[in-house]
């Protein structure tokens, strides 16, 4: 049984138009919404090897059912084909415009956006219907943008403009980004420059809401959440031995103090909302008030060399701005510190230096200079004109965050498997694997089980924070919405995702040689750990065994059947 109709709204930027279409009922029963309900229609719609940047890419911005519902920050989805990798790539972002576009919506589930316009567009949702006008917002920050609107706004940066391949999505004046993977470059190619939601974040079931809570403030991660936000991920991987320094060539930090928790707690203004679930740290800076995650202080700050909080802050806030991704800027600034160490380069960069870096982001999210321009491609586009391809790692194109997985196998194998690239939010086996004794049987069963989880999770779509108490995988909420499906049919529908994703980058081209361990985490860093490529191998085919894929990483026909996927069998 499912809930009432759901419709999707289509969005053809070239004819300027928008319609209504009813998603299929079989649809809403195996994938639900989000990540999964987004998986399947981009397989629908996207013929392979179609340009990322091209009109023919489709882009969806999806919500879920529990999208604005269920405890945490609201959020949504942007859905496409990466710019960055070439693979699947879905981004989540919070905040007031991922509730507002919730109610926006009201019965459709999302957004399919597809063409690219003539002029700069900006769309328009309210009460479920859509419009699109013109804008002269181009050429305008995020902040910029958002002011220029009545209701809450996601928009691109310079850097979506620009096309860089991480540009971001930036929500609510740059607090918050779909991030990783580029779907801003996407915008920008399509010309549209703004969503616009113009409504109320969906009604919530106050007695379940305040269980869940109460779960999530007793759940280890609801603690860690409430005293620290993400900003203490620093000092945890710096204490495991964990954390990428100064271009991956070390993995503690003697500056973790200048930009660790405490100094982020003394820089603050107070936090960003209050309540049960506490939202992360305000901080001042040139460009206003600035929210910096655990990505911000290890990649900019950390990988950059940089010790100030003060000086991390600004660069995080000028990214945020810029609509550019903290991760994928940070690694591509280390790489051209390391390529001018090296000579590889000729411009003078080092360590350290803030305004080097702050400079040289802009010049990438406006790709104002061909060092820039170059980067603005990602790290191992700008390594295969230059050299350097062994300075940072990135996998399916996508820059490694700062978690080192050289001393953590199962976070390796997180990385190599992860659908979109290279991405730590899939399965993070890093928080537990130091303390544990391991064997490769269990750091697969750990990976498979938190990629699995997550794809619930993100087709539902929950704070996937606040997602680790609900030990249900969200059956309760899902009944109050007349769903009627059982925590055992949740985890079936997060084994297909995975697998309907999978299955999308193997028509893509992208098996086992895109899951492989990049050259950089096969050389030891400064506590000499690094990953046998051998050794990785015999993990990864065991990963795949346990997959039900075969040795090239391609899902069996088995294996389709029994989730319901073989209509998409690739043979």
């Amino acid at each position: 049984m499912v809930p009432p109709a759901r419709f999707l709204l289509r969005v053809d930027l070239a004819a300027e138009t928008v319609s209504r279409k009813r998603i299929p009922e079989p649809w809403l029963e195996r994938y639900v919404g989000g990540k999964g309900l987004g998986a399947r229609y981009l397989y629908e719609e996207l013929d392979p090897g179609i340009d990322p940047l091209g009109p023919d890419n489709a882009l969806l911005f999806a919500t879920g059912p529990l999208t604005g519902r269920a405890p945490g920050e609201a959020r949504y989805a942007a859905i496409t084909k990466s710019p960055l990798t070439g693979a699947f790539l879905d981004s989540y972002s919070g905040g007031e415009f991922a509730g507002a576009l919730g109610g926006a919506l009201s019965d459709c589930l999302a957004i399919l956006i597809t063409g690219r316009a003539d002029e700069p567009m900006a769309l328009a949702v309210e009460n479920g219907e859509a419009t699109l006008e013109p804008t002269d917002t181009w050429g305008a920050d995020a902040a910029e943008t958002a002011a220029a609107f009545e209701g809450h706004v996601a928009c691109i940066g310079p850097a979506g403009e620009h096309r860089v391949n991480y540009a971001t999505i930036a929500a609510d004046g740059g607090d918050h980004h779909a991030g990783r993977g580029g779907a801003g470059a996407v915008m920008g190619a399509k010309r549209l420059k703004a969503v616009v939601a113009r409504g109320e974040a969906p009604a919530e079931d106050a007695e379940l809401r305040e269980i869940y809570e109460e779960r999530f403030a007793d759940d280890d991660t609801g603690r860690w959440q409430a005293a620290s936000e993400t900003l203490e991920s620093v000092d945890f991987a710096d204490e495991v031995g964990a954390l990428a320094t100064r271009g991956w060539q070390e993995n503690r930090f003697e500056g973790i103090e200048g930009i660790g928790i405490e100094a982020a707690r003394a820089a603050s203004t107070g936090r960003e909302s209050e309540g049960a679930i506490p939202g992360g740290f305000t901080v001042p800076t040139d460009d206003g008030e600035s929210v910096p995650r655990g990505a911000t202080q290890m990649t900019l700050g950390a990988g950059l060399g940089i010790d100030e909080f003060d000086a991390v802050a600004a660069l995080g806030a000028r990214c945020d701005r810029l609509g550019i991704d903290v991760i994928s800027a940070g690694n591509a600034v280390a790489w051209a510190i390391r390529a001018s160490e090296t000579g590889l380069i000729e411009r003078e960069l080092a360590f350290g230096d803030e305004e080097a870096a702050r400079d040289l982001l802009e010049e990438i999210a406006t790709r104002e200079s061909p060092l820039g321009a170059a980067l603005a491609d990602g790290v191992e586009r700008a390594a295969e004109a230059f050299g350097g391809r062994d300075f940072v790692p990135a996998i399916k194109g996508m820059e490694l965050p700062a978690y080192d997985p050289r001393g953590t196998r199962s976070m390796a194998l997180a990385y190599a498997t992860s659908d979109r690239g290279g991405c730590h939010r899939r399965a993070r086996p890093i928080e537990d694997e130091p303390f544990s004794r391991w064997d490769d049987a269990e750091r697969v069963e750990r990976v498979i089980a938190e990629q699995n989880r997550r794809s619930v999770l993100w087709s539902l779509i929950v704070d996937d924070f606040v997602g680790e108490s609900f030990t249900d995988l969200g059956a309760a909420w899902l009944s109050e919405l007349g769903y009627d499906l059982s925590p055992t049919d949740l985890a079936a529908l997060g084994e297909r995702v995975w697998t309907l994703t999978r299955l999308f980058n193997v028509r893509e081209g992208l098996a086992r040689e895109a899951d492989r361990v990049p050259e950089a985490l096969t050389r030891p860093a400064s506590d000499g750990e690094a990953i046998d490529p051998d050794a990785f191998e015999e993990l990864l085919d065991r990963y795949y065994a346990a997959r039900g894929w075969d040795r090239r990483g391609r899902p069996t026909r088995e294996t389709l059947e029994r989730l319901e996927l073989d209509e998409l069998d690739l043979t």
